[in-house]
């Protein structure tokens, strides 16, 4: 935790703005598991979301950078409604109490999970908040950031939209009031 917490603040000191140097491109690997519980308590894993793009963050409530980007993925939620994208936010070592008491200051739309014990944190390689993983429909590891950004604009979104691009057409489609089902 003490790690963890120390290479948030780098981030933070590094970083400028709320932009991240970039993402890092993966050869298409199988995702680690991931075993979490959602605020409920119901588990989930990341078959649950198979069929999407997944875009995965690992944040916590403590870490400055994390809490900035947290808007930026709401209105992307927001901007995607209808589109083959699911967002989830893993939290990383952290108590339900303190999740909630962020949650009731931001309110979401998008899954939030527990890692209560750092145990999903540890098998993905995370060493800094936020890490986030861009998942392709297959369950499979195609882009890496290391920091914060806004998720609603620019290279973030373009590499989002990369990945929705190569999903069939008709899984893309959105009509208005209503997506297409797939």
């Amino acid at each position: 935790m003490k790690r963890l917490l120390t290479t948030c603040v780098m981030s933070l000191l590094l970083t400028s703005g709320t932009q991240a140097a970039g993402f890092e491109a993966r050869a298409a690997t199988a995702a680690p598991g991931l075993k979490a519980q959602d605020l409920s308590g119901a588990p989930k894993t990341l078959a649950d979301y198979r069929g999407k793009v997944v875009l995965l963050n690992f944040w916590a409530s403590w870490c400055p950078p994390c809490l900035r980007e947290m808007p930026s993925m709401e209105q992307l939620r927001v901007k995607m409604a209808g589109r083959p994208l699911t967002i989830v936010a893993l939290d990383s070592a952290e108590t339900p109490d303190e999740v909630n008491a962020y949650l009731s200051r931001m309110k979401l739309g998008f899954p939030i999970l527990l890692d209560p014990d750092g145990s999903n944190t540890k098998r993905w390689n995370v060493f800094a908040l936020p890490t986030t993983f861009l998942l392709d429909a297959e369950g499979r590891v195609r882009y890496v950031l290391t920091g914060p950004t806004e998720w609603d604009e620019g290279e973030a979104l373009g590499v989002i939209e990369s990945l929705l691009a190569e999903l069939p057409a008709q899984a893309n489609q959105v009509e208005y009031g209503r997506s297409t089902p797939r």
